[in-house]
């Protein structure tokens, strides 16, 4: 797939697979037509593909985050955030972290049974689950598939635990489970809020909600009874980090009761991708955003270490962590995670366990016997 900026899509390159052996890259060879071909590049349609699970919940024992247990309906995101750290799980697949992440997207259409399945094993053991920590369950795809509603009603049904982190104001048709899941304290609903300037938005984050729209996402949430946080990820030198205290502030107005943070993280194919997306998008500015990246990773890009990899090091790293801790207290904010630390989490641990009970299967209907 050719790169370029296309019109809806956050990715302007479709870098190679790395892991296939052979890759092309495009080479003008002075007859001009690389130029022509590139002129006025198509828009990209967002195909769907089934993919056939073995298990509802992913595992995992990071040190530096809230859960251990995760589920996602969708591989890809037609979001189309330039620099969401899911891109390179799309290599797994065969597929590009670029402009295939946003364009090529596996649902899991068994995904309800298989959860109900796992959750009726002898033994098992209700945590909270993250709902949407790889890509976002509410993604325009969902309004038709539907996914991740089925999946919350397996959840009420059997009275589990539930964190939910989106972009989308989508998350509001589900409010009739949600209220009543919040009622029982059974579920945390987090808004990812990245910017409040809705032209940065539409470049950083193509097909997310606008920046108004997740907070009006908040007010309702709440209103309804809802706990309802922020996070305000990820926060990228020079570019959206003044907006930090901003954030924290609108949203604590429309009801956010918790809030957390992310610094810029850059792993595998994302780094070059961001760095031609900024040189795209806003060449005055990319050569600082970089270089204070590279501040907060000790030289490099990204560093994956735990407890280091969601904050950064070294200067303006701790600046930004002073602010966000100051405006917690200014706004009346709590950390997102209850005895968790306040920057990157995404985890909820104040909900209940206690409630989950496995219910008795639905009867099948007995067929009639014949006669003769």
């Amino acid at each position: 797939m050719p790169s370029g900026a296309r019109r809806g899509r956050g990715s302007v390159t479709n870098p190679a697979n790395r892991y296939e052996r052979a890759a092309a890259e495009a080479f003008d060879d002075g007859w001009g037509t690389l130029e022509e071909a590139f002129a006025e590049l198509p828009p990209l349609p967002t195909t769907l593909t089934p993919e056939k699970s073995r298990s509802a919940m992913a595992w995992n024992d990071s040190p530096d985050i809230g859960f251990d247990r995760s589920i996602n309906p969708y591989r890809g995101c037609e979001h189309g955030c330039v620099y969401c750290y899911a891109r390179p799980s799309h290599a797994y697949l065969g597929y590009s972290p670029g402009l295939d992440f946003e364009t090529r997207l596996m649902f899991k259409p068994e995904l309800a049974a298989l959860l109900e399945k796992e959750l009726r094993k002898p033994g098992y053991t209700p945590r909270p689950v993250a709902l949407g920590a790889n890509t976002d369950p509410y993604q325009p795809v969902e309004r038709t598939l539907q996914l991740t509603r089925r999946v919350l009603e397996v959840l009420e049904r059997f009275g589990h635990p539930v964190t939910i982190v989106t972009k989308s104001a989508g998350v509001l048709r589900d409010l009739d489970i949600l209220t009543r899941m919040a009622a029982r304290n059974l579920v945390h609903v987090c808004l990812s809020v990245t910017t409040l300037d809705p032209k940065l938005a539409r470049v950083m984050e193509p097909r997310a909600a606008t920046p108004a729209r997740r907070l009006a996402a908040i007010r309702a949430l709440a209103d309804a009874g809802v706990p309802v946080g922020v996070l305000a990820a990820p926060m990228i030198p020079a570019l959206n980090d003044i907006e930090l205290e901003r954030i924290l502030e609108a949203s604590a107005k429309h009801g956010a009761r918790h809030a957390g943070y992310v610094a810029l993280r850059l792993p595998l194919e994302i780094a070059s991708m961001f760095e031609a997306w900024l040189n795209h998008h806003m060449p005055d500015r990319a050569g600082r955003v970089l270089a204070l990246v590279r501040e907060m990773r000790g030289g490099a890009l990204y560093d994956s270490r735990f407890g280091i990899r969601q904050r950064g090091t070294g200067p303006y790293a701790e600046l930004l962590a002073k602010r966000f801790t100051l405006a917690l207290g200014r706004y009346g904010l709590g950390p997102a995670g209850r005895g968790a630390k306040v920057s990157g989490v995404i985890g909820w641990t104040g909900l209940d366990c206690t409630q989950f009970r496995v219910p008795e299967p639905e009867a099948k209907p007995q067929a009639q016997l014949a006669l003769f």
